[in-house]
């Protein structure tokens, strides 16, 4: 009997994943067989020997016994105070408990909070490059990717005259990565407030992922977006994952900041959502006041000298020596979103570069295009590595570049 494929959904066509796609895979075959190869294209901190703050760990063994029932669909109460007590440290001082929700991992909760706000068609602003995530989690809830520019001219800011002229009667919400991932990029006081005037001006949610919050460098300043918004819906995403190198507890927050009264049926729909998964991890949960309310250690790995500090400095070191290749300095987070010079994107374009780094060096890169781009002479790396390794990296790719150009 000839049997029929299995089909897949529709929905499907218009997600994309390439951080964990065919290279990655490719990758995973090279390693079968002996290979080692130096995985740059993910921010896994753990990966590269950064552990979780000790305190963290003790807070969840200590509290195992607590951890076993299923937990309130938002999340523990210690942990969504914790929350709210950072929140108005901060400023943000119109927050309370049942304004927070604790997903596994800000991802989780990005999926819900669109799955509460969209209707098929609705239209969201993204950046581009973005985090492909956001583009993704749009299209599976039904609704259309609107991308808006980045240049790498205005050192990836947002192009605010380029955005607002995309916005249309189907616009429900802007998207904001800050500080940025994948660019490096961290955003003036002035442009959030531009772009807060925007959404306010077209009744507009706003989406503010903050998972590097405290990841900046030298001069930049991280600006809470909720502190600056007012007249409109703001949603603002963290977790443990990468300030706290936590990547595998699986814990995030979104916090529901703004004009809450106008925001409680899509809070409402938020919790009807997180009910139906029951809730998130529990064990992991307990660490988050232990994070939040303790020393905070990414302080010291972000300042000169710092291990995050010196790596970053490493890769613009190595670029600005190279001969094919050039960046803007990200100012924070834990990436940098290299370009190739005409020499090479004239003759190869980022996937081809990719795969030819990966089968010939054993060096495993994200090609720009997979946080779409309309460009294809990009691509990202983490910096999470240590100096020296660094050093080595561009090394190699300088050599692989010379004796194919």
């Amino acid at each position: 009997m000839n049997r029929k494929p299995v089909k897949t959904s529709n929905a499907l066509a218009g997600v994309k994943y390439e951080i964990r796609g065919e290279l990655s895979r490719r990758a995973n075959d090279l390693e079968r067989h002996g290979y080692e190869v130096i995985s740059l294209n993910i921010g896994n901190p753990g990966l590269f020997g950064y552990r979780t703050p000790e305190t963290m760990r003790l807070a969840m063994i200590e509290n195992l016994g607590q951890a076993e029932p299923y937990s309130h669909q938002k999340g523990i109460f210690p942990a969504r105070e914790a929350i709210v007590m950072q929140q108005q440290d901060r400023g943000v001082m119109d927050v309370t408990v049942n304004e927070v929700f604790i997903g596994n991992g800000v991802s989780e909760l990005i999926d819900l909070s669109l799955r509460a706000l969209l209707n098929p068609g609705d239209e969201v602003l993204v950046p581009s490059p973005d985090y492909p995530l956001w583009s993704a989690a749009v299209a599976l809830n039904g609704g259309k990717v609107v991308h808006y520019p980045c240049p790498a001219e205005m050192n990836f800011e947002p192009d605010l005259s380029a955005l607002e002229s995309l916005i249309s009667e189907k616009t429900r919400s802007i998207v904001l990565i800050n500080p940025n991932n994948p660019t490096g990029a961290v955003y003036s006081r002035q442009c959030l407030q531009n772009l807060i005037e925007i959404a306010e001006r077209h009744n507009l949610v706003i989406h503010a992922d903050e998972i590097y919050d405290q990841m900046t460098y030298d001069d930049a300043e991280f600006i809470p977006l909720a502190t600056m918004v007012q007249n409109t819906v703001c949603l603002t995403y963290s977790g443990l994952s990468k300030v706290y190198r936590a990547c595998g507890y699986r814990v995030g927050w979104c916090i529901f900041s703004g004009e809450l009264e106008r925001a409680q049926a899509l809070l409402n729909s938020m919790e009807l959502l997180a009910a139906l998964r029951l809730c998130s991890n529990v064990p992991a949960q307990w660490s988050v006041q232990t994070a939040l309310g303790g020393f905070q250690s990414i302080v010291n790995l972000v300042e000169p000298g710092g291990r995050l500090y010196q790596s970053r400095q490493a890769v613009i070191d190595c670029v600005a020596r190279s001969e094919f290749l050039s960046v803007v300095p990200p100012m924070g987070a834990m990436y940098a979103f290299i370009k190739l010079g005409e020499s090479v994107s004239s003759v190869i374009d980022d996937q081809e570069f990719a795969l030819r780094l990966l089968e010939e060096e054993h060096i495993l890169v994200a090609p720009g295009t997979s946080f779409n781009t309309r460009y294809s002479d990009h691509f990202r790396i983490t910096t999470l590595p240590d100096p020296d390794v660094l050093h080595d990296i561009f090394s190699r790719i300088e050599e692989m570049l010379a004796q194919r150009l």
